[in-house]
């Protein structure tokens, strides 16, 4: 009895070891190429959240006046009310129509930028006007009524 007893175990034992070990082998394996493909689809997945479009526009600058702007210099195309002797202050920015989702393009009213490649300009600013519709591709920088007329090209415009 105790001789079968211990060919029944180590008749389980060669099993274990040599039969059963190597079918968890592959199936770890299996769960490991399982687990790399989840990992590389998850990096997939944040660069394509994290990918903004960048664009790159002509930038100039504009004053609050009837002559620069319409009737009502104080109010943006948004409907902001501004302070026009602050203008510059605010870091507002006007877009061409094509660059507004109401006309096909990538950004809204309200909308955060980062700006590159002005120099003097280059940083956050928020989308509140739009420009005349003879342009497109383009950018203008809210600025105070003394500023002077500037135009950078080749100017970088990523959303947030």
């Amino acid at each position: 009895m105790k001789l079968i007893a211990y060919v029944f175990t180590g008749a389980l034992f060669f099993l274990n070891f040599f039969v059963f070990d190597h079918y968890l082998d592959e199936a770890w394996n299996k769960v490991s190429d399982y687990q790399q493909q989840v990992f590389d689809l998850q990096d997939e997945l944040r660069a394509l959240q994290n990918h903004k479009p960048t664009y790159n526009v002509t930038a100039t600058m504009y004053r609050p006046t009837r002559y620069e702007t319409d009737s009502s210099p104080n109010i943006t195309a948004d409907g902001t009310r501004i302070n026009i002797s602050k203008a510059g202050s605010y870091r507002y920015i006007a877009v061409s129509r094509d660059m507004l989702t109401r006309w096909g393009g990538p950004f809204d009213y309200g909308d955060y930028v980062v700006i590159e490649g002005t120099k003097d300009h280059d940083g956050i600013w928020q989308i509140k006007d739009t420009m005349n519709p003879r342009f497109t591709n383009r950018i203008d920088f809210l600025c105070d009524l003394d500023a002077k007329p500037f135009k950078y090209d080749n100017v970088m415009l990523t959303g947030i």
